[in-house]
């Protein structure tokens, strides 16, 4: 009964010196600089793909247009053939948007991992550098301020980003 007592001591004593800090995630995620970069360089990427759909949808509806005002004037033929070729357009402008859709979801995952990966190093680093023994970062309900590390880790990620 008296060695569990003492061990019982030994374990809260250790406990008590235990260093924890707590990183808020989604804060991180939501305010890092390295957010805006990845976002940005999406854009750039992705933006002369997105205007050409852009302006395949505009010919297409410009088209269509053109074929409800001057459809009644139209011979069966010519009409049946501007018909097709608009439906052809539809098909082929919703193939592209699929791909375009697809590409920028697997590019987003891509910078959502590397951003992953940079935010745990950094939690990492400034750990070891402030002597943490356990810093949690994902999936906490509850912590109080005292261990709230999220803007010291905020803060080296926008050194890091300079």
């Amino acid at each position: 009964m008296f060695g569990a007592a003492i061990l019982a001591f030994g374990i809260s004593a250790q406990a008590a010196e235990l260093k924890i800090g707590v990183v808020n995630a989604a804060a991180i995620l939501e305010q890092s600089p390295q957010k805006e970069k990845a976002l940005a360089r999406l854009e750039k990427e992705f933006s002369g793909r997105n205007k050409s759909l852009e302006t395949k949808a505009k010919s297409l509806r410009k088209k269509q247009e053109a074929l409800i005002k001057d459809g009644a004037i139209l011979g069966a033929d010519e009409r049946k053939q501007k018909e097709r070729a608009i439906v052809s357009g539809q098909r082929e402008l919703k193939r592209l948007q699929g791909e375009y859709s697809e590409d920028l979801s697997i590019r987003r995952n891509e910078e959502l991992r590397k951003l992953e990966k940079e935010i745990a190093q950094t939690i990492v680093e400034l750990a070891k550098k402030d002597a943490y023994d356990l810093v949690l970062y994902q999936g906490v309900i509850y912590a109080s301020d005292s261990t709230d590390i999220t803007k010291k880790v905020l803060a080296l990620l926008k050194s890091k980003a300079k």
